[in-house]
């Protein structure tokens, strides 16, 4: 299929997933060198929160139906 520019809206969007998980971890070292976790509503909202994105990771992992997906 050739999509005008899908070059580049292909790239940002690998490159733009990669930059939120990065965004994520500088998160969580941020809490933890804070001492954020020491507070259980902050922890359990953080748990729920990472659940769903690697949920939301996964299915992005799953959805193109090709061999990577089938082996994921």
């Amino acid at each position: 299929r050739d999509v005008n520019y899908g070059w580049l809206i292909r790239s940002m969007h690998a490159n733009g997933a990669s930059f939120f998980f990065i965004c994520i971890y500088a998160h969580i070292g941020r809490g933890l060198y804070y001492g954020s976790y020491l507070y259980k509503e902050t922890w359990n909202i953080g748990v729920v929160l990472l659940l769903l994105v690697m949920m939301t990771a996964f299915v992005g992992y799953v959805l193109p139906w090709g061999q990577m997906s089938f082996w994921g």
